[in-house]
């Protein structure tokens, strides 16, 4: 790969992670925190403005370049210059203005996968199971661009309504769009943040609904890349037990929650004992793995 192709991937991971613009992220996020955990009748307009304008200054603020890096949940407050101290919402990639969730280490780690799978031929497309806004298949599809590679396609594969209810072995986790509604990200959303990056086209290929629904009869005859970021049971095993077996040999399994989401860890255990997968899992960070399978 040419320089400028890495410059222009590189270039691409800090647009979808929002590390060009992180003073402003915290400065949003400073805003809305003020709003909410503050009596509005005495807020003092002239201390938030100049916290707002010297947010790099804040002891918080170093937080948020590393919850980028780390893809972690971190809570955050801070001493205004009235010392009042203030908590913070915050996480991996704050949700209203980022491209995706998934942080820095975890996006490098897409990366050389597909560096891998490309260096060493291994046929097949890439896929991600739930994808948010869409920000690691627009990076998939920034890759294949970047590498002149048209014989590959993106899948990108999620209900586009936010995630399905919970079932018995994910412990009353209820994340549906009732509850978080900002993840639930529209078709179109997703199609026109492809478009502004310039992606939107033959190859990358849109999967509308329930995993159970539109995996099992998914047009897609090899994967080489399989990144699974589905947050409960259901999702995970019902992806798992799809595409897998579509995997090929030298391919890749990235799991985004298997350290932070308990159903989606049994759901990877109870595949991996069911099929005989004994592949090793390498952590990325403190939310995710992956492993490869086995020629």
């Amino acid at each position: 790969m040419s320089g400028l192709s890495e410059r222009y991937l590189e270039l691409l991971k800090k647009s979808l992670l929002n590390e060009l613009y992180v003073e402003n992220e915290a400065r949003l996020n400073f805003l809305f925190s003020q709003l909410v955990f503050r009596n509005r009748d005495q807020l003092d307009i002239d201390a938030i403005v100049a916290d707002y304008v010297a947010i790099t200054k804040t002891p918080s603020y170093p937080l948020f370049p590393k919850c980028k890096l780390d893809g972690t949940f971190v809570e955050l407050s801070a001493v205004d210059s009235q010392g009042k101290t203030t908590p913070y919402f915050a996480g991996r990639n704050i949700v209203f203005v980022a491209h995706s969730m998934v942080g820095r280490k975890r996006m490098n780690n897409l990366h050389e996968c597909m560096e891998r799978v490309v260096a060493e031929a291994i046929p097949g497309d890439f896929i991600e199971t739930g994808v948010w806004k869409g920000g690691a298949t627009i990076f998939m599809r920034g890759f294949l661009e970047a590498n002149g590679i048209g014989d590959r396609k993106v899948w990108v594969a999620d209900s586009f309504e936010g995630l399905p209810p919970p079932g018995e072995n994910d412990q009353g986790m209820d994340y549906t769009s009732r509850v978080y509604p900002y993840l639930a990200v529209g078709l179109d959303e997703v199609q026109e943040l492809f478009r502004r990056y310039e992606l939107l086209d033959e190859q990358v290929v849109f999967l509308k609904g329930w995993f159970k629904d539109t995996l099992p009869a998914a047009p897609i005859e090899k994967l080489a890349v399989l990144r699974l970021d589905g947050d409960l049971y259901s999702s995970t095993w019902d992806a798992l037990r799809s595409l897998y077996p579509k995997l090929s040999p030298g391919g890749f399994v990235i799991v985004d929650d298997y350290l932070s989401f308990p159903g989606c860890r049994e759901a990877v255990d109870d595949y991996r004992v069911k099929y005989g997968v004994t592949e090793a899992l390498t952590q990325i960070d403190g939310q995710s793995v992956f492993w490869r399978k086995a020629a």
